[in-house]
């Protein structure tokens, strides 16, 4: 019998909490979404709720599959909202596959990064806090994207550029250097983030 999904989220913000453990304060608002009332799996829980983004990488490791937002205008990760979907993996892979037309994806269940971020006001939306899970993504079967009414543009990105670019986002070069970390580049390389 498989454990309930918040039992499994617990678990999964536990595991992210012991990797990272200077991002407990981060981990603590992800788990009080989780544990408070109302379904933190919708948008429509404007208070706050969760959305699922991919880092969605090539196969040779080093670029990364990135989507200029339509309606944020920046550059970013793909991915977006929960949609009710209580298995937060399932969802990032789920905006993946629908943002960039690849298929053959795989991804890794561990929470690769925990971002939470204020989305403005978009019409009648009102201005509302996103936590975001990001998961890794692998392109094992191919680079041919397909650009989704959902972005201006794709493109494949140097990893290790977004990692030492000032202009990137911050949230995507934290990430760009935990990627590099792992693969074998020590973050000691970099300057700090500011």
């Amino acid at each position: 019998m498989n454990p309930e999904p918040e039992t499994t989220a617990c678990r999964a913000l536990d595991d992210y909490r012991r990797r990272w453990p200077e991002e407990a304060p981060t981990c603590d608002l992800f788990a009080a979404l989780l544990a408070g009332p109302g379904n933190a799996f919708v948008r429509e829980r404007l208070h706050g709720h969760f959305t699922a983004s991919a880092w969605l990488v090539s196969a040779d490791a080093r670029r990364l599959l990135m989507t200029h937002h339509r309606k944020l205008g920046r550059w970013l990760q793909l991915g977006g909202h929960a949609d009710g979907e209580r298995d937060l993996v399932a969802a990032a892979l789920k905006e993946a596959q629908e943002e960039s037309g690849l298929r053959g994806l795989r991804i890794e269940a561990a929470i690769f990064d925990l971002d939470r971020h204020w989305i403005p006001r978009y019409g009648d939306v009102p201005a509302h806090w996103h936590y975001d899970q990001r998961y890794v993504v692998h392109a094992d079967d191919g680079e041919d994207f397909v650009v989704s009414d959902e972005s201006h543009d794709l493109a494949w990105r140097d990893i290790g550029a977004l990692a030492e670019d000032d202009s990137t986002e911050p949230s995507v070069r934290r990430m760009a250097r935990k990627w590099l970390s792992r693969i074998g580049m020590p973050q000691s390389t970099f300057p700090p983030l500011r």
